[in-house]
C-alpha cells in the first residue's frame, strides 16, 4: 500500500448551487484539472473525487458534488449523490458568488453543522463582482470561515491557499478520533496480532485493518508480533515476557479466547476499529438486543466495501448463521455495501455494521446518529461474533465502559443499581 488510504484523509467537499464555479475552485485549489469545468450549469453530474497531498495539511480527499437546484432530470439522482458525500465530508466547502446567500446554502451550511462538520463559505467569481462589508459580515455570522477567491486569478492563488489551508487544518483537529491501540500498549510494549490466511485473505497483502494495526503499533514505538491462530498458543508460551495485548481476527475469537491466558487482554481488530472509526461505548450497548430478537424481525449487515462474495462470506454468510444458531429464529437478514446505506432505518431491529475501515470517522458516525434516531440498535462485527461466540465480555475486557455500557444494556437492573 503506496498510498494513505481514502478513509484516512480529510475529506473536503464542495457545495453549493449549479455554476458556482465548484469545479473551477478545486481545479485552482489542486493546481490541476481535476474536474470538468464549464460554464454550462449542471457540468458536474456525480461526485468527483481527487486525492492529493495538501502540504503541509497532508492527506485530502477532495470532493466536488453536483449543484443543487438542478432542474434536470437527473437532478433527483445527483442530489441524492450529493446528500451522500455531505454525510462524509469533514470540510463542507459552500461555494456561492457575491450577495447570494439563500435558503440553499443556509441549508447546506446547517446540514454540516448538525453534522459537526467544519463549514467554508467560499464567495467565488470576486473578479466579476466584489462583495460588500455587509454581505461578508452576514456569512461570518454563519461560520468564521470566510474566503474570497478568483478561480480565473492566479496571481490570487497563494494567498487563497494560505486561508483555505488555515480553514482545513481547524477542521482535521475537529474531526480527530481515538488512537487504533497505540494507547491500549506503552512504548516498547508487544502486540500479539492473530491473523488467518484464509480464501479471504488477499494473495500476497494483508489486509488494511491488519495493516493499519500494525503500523500504529510502530507509530506508538511498541512491537508487533503477527501468528497464525494455530501459532498462538505455542508463541505464547515461548515469550519470556507476556504480551500487552493480543488482537484477533474476529472469526478465530473464540479460540484466541481459548489459546490466550485470562491475565492477558484480547479483543478483535473489528473492536479497534469500532472504537477509532465510531462510537464503541454505544455499539457495545446495541449487541445486547441480539439476546432480545424476534422471529421476523429484520438485521441489517451492513459492510463498507464491495467485493466478491466469497463461499463462506463473513457478513453474508457466516454471521447470518450464527445468529441463526445463536437464536434459534427465523430472521429476516438484509445486507448493504459501500455507500449504499439505507435512508430508512426503520424496519430494522439491529443493525451489525462492519468495522469500517474503508469509511472515514464522519461517515460512520453519521450511521450511528442516523440509526439511534430511528431508534435501532447498532453494534459491530467484532463485538457481535464475539457475543455469538460467548466471549463477549473477554473482547470487551480492554474497554471498561464499553463492556459496562454492554453489560447494564443485557442487565437493566444493573445500571438502576448505580
Amino acid at each position: 500500500m503506496n498510498q494513505t488510504p481514502q478513509s484516512l484523509r480529510l475529506q473536503v467537499g464542495f457545495f453549493g448551487r449549479v455554476n458556482t464555479g465548484k469545479s473551477s475552485l478545486l481545479n485552482y485549489v489542486t493546481g490541476q484539472d481535476a474536474a470538468l469545468a464549464s460554464p454550462v450549469p449542471g457540468t458536474t453530474t456525480d461526485v468527483v473525487e481527487q486525492a492529493m497531498e495538501l502540504l503541509p495539511l497532508g492527506p485530502v480527499l477532495f470532493l466536488d458534488t453536483a449543484g443543487s437546484q438542478d432542474g434536470s432530470e437527473l437532478g433527483a439522482a445527483r442530489a441524492l449523490r450529493t446528500r451522500g458525500a455531505m454525510q462524509r465530508a469533514d470540510a463542507v466547502v459552500i461555494v456561492t458568488e457575491a450577495g447570494a446567500w439563500g435558503a440553499a446554502e443556509q441549508g447546506l451550511a446547517d446540514d454540516a453543522k448538525a453534522r459537526q462538520a467544519t463549514v467554508v463559505a467560499v464567495v467565488n467569481k470576486c473578479d466579476q463582482r466584489a462583495p460588500d462589508a455587509g454581505f461578508l459580515e452576514r456569512l461570518r455570522a454563519v461560520t468564521p470561515q470566510v474566503l474570497c477567491a478568483s478561480a480565473v486569478d492566479p496571481a490570487g492563488r497563494e494567498g487563497f491557499l494560505a486561508g483555505f489551508k488555515a480553514a482545513l487544518a481547524q477542521a482535521r483537529q475537529a474531526s480527530a478520533g481515538p488512537r487504533l491501540l497505540g494507547d491500549l500498549v506503552p512504548a516498547g510494549g508487544l502486540v500479539v496480532m492473530v491473523v488467518p490466511i484464509d480464501l479471504q485473505a488477499p494473495q500476497g497483502r494483508l489486509i488494511l485493518p491488519q495493516v493499519q494495526s500494525i503500523r500504529d503499533c510502530l507509530d506508538n514505538d511498541a512491537a508487533a508480533l503477527v501468528v497464525k491462530e494455530r501459532e498462538l498458543a505455542p508463541m505464547l508460551a515461548n515469550l519470556r515476557t507476556p504480551p500487552c495485548l493480543v488482537v484477533c481476527d474476529s472469526q478465530v475469537v473464540l479460540k484466541a479466547a481459548a489459546d490466550t491466558p485470562p491475565s492477558i487482554r484480547l479483543t478483535t481488530f473489528s473492536i479497534l476499529f469500532s472504537r477509532f472509526k465510531g462510537d464503541l461505548v454505544s455499539m457495545a450497548r446495541g449487541a445486547a438486543a441480539i439476546h432480545s430478537l424476534k422471529a421476523g424481525d429484520k438485521v441489517l449487515v451492513a459492510e463498507a466495501c464491495t467485493h466478491h462474495a466469497l463461499e463462506d462470506d463473513i457478513g453474508r454468510v457466516k454471521i447470518p448463521r450464527w445468529l441463526g444458531r445463536f437464536t434459534g429464529l427465523d430472521l429476516d437478514v438484509t445486507h448493504a455495501s459501500h455507500h449504499d446505506y439505507p435512508a430508512d432505518l426503520a424496519d430494522y431491529r439491529l443493525v451489525i455494521h462492519c468495522g469500517a475501515c474503508m469509511l472515514n470517522r464522519r461517515e460512520m458516525i453519521d450511521r450511528l446518529r442516523r440509526a439511534e434516531a430511528a431508534g435501532v440498535a447498532v453494534t459491530n462485527y467484532g463485538i457481535a461474533i464475539s457475543t455469538l461466540q460467548g466471549v463477549v465480555e473477554r473482547s470487551l475486557q480492554p474497554f471498561p465502559a464499553a463492556l459496562l455500557a454492554y453489560q447494564e444494556a443485557l442487565h437493566p437492573s444493573l445500571g438502576a443499581s448505580r
